[in-house]
């Protein structure tokens, strides 16, 4: 196969030549003449094999969605109260998010960057995290749509 697959992508070849794919060709054979770099490749295939398996079961159900709803509720709601006690230093800091919400920031990462990219919090010039108008907005809005809800589930 390597030779099959040398000869087809080889830059002489007039037809077929392609130098990126005549490079992976002679890469891979180097990595499978190598017992070294082999058994090395294996572990890595292995790896990415795993978490390929792991990303798709974590894809096939809703609970990661509405965990990190959740965790950015109570994040919004955090920054809210802090912003409504001390308007004048509005933010909170690592270790507290951490404490307060009971979670590794490690674990905070996705939906930091998500809600600095929706434009509801940011990053503060002495390195906190602060609710924004989008924020406050976004949380009052939510805040409205959960009573609402509540009101219809208690007449049920």
């Amino acid at each position: 196969m390597f030779r099959y697959l040398a000869r087809r992508y080889h830059p002489d070849n007039r037809v077929t030549a392609d130098r990126d794919r005549f490079d992976m060709v002679l890469e891979a054979h180097d990595v499978l003449k190598d017992p070294v770099k082999r058994v090395q490749y294996d572990i890595e295939y292995k790896d990415r094999l795993s978490f390929r398996s792991e990303l798709a079961e974590e894809a096939a159900g809703w609970e990661g969605v509405d965990r990190d709803v959740d965790i950015q509720n109570k994040l919004l709601s955090l920054l809210y109260a802090k912003r409504r006690r001390d308007p004048k230093d509005p933010g909170i800091g690592d270790l507290e998010l951490e404490r307060l919400l009971g979670c590794p920031l490690e674990h905070l990462g996705f939906n930091l960057w998500y809600m600095r990219e929706k434009k509801w919090i940011l990053r503060t010039d002495s390195g906190t995290y602060a609710i924004t108008v989008d924020g406050v907005d976004y949380a009052s809005a939510e805040s409205q749509t959960r009573a609402a809800r509540k009101l219809l589930t208690d007449q049920s």
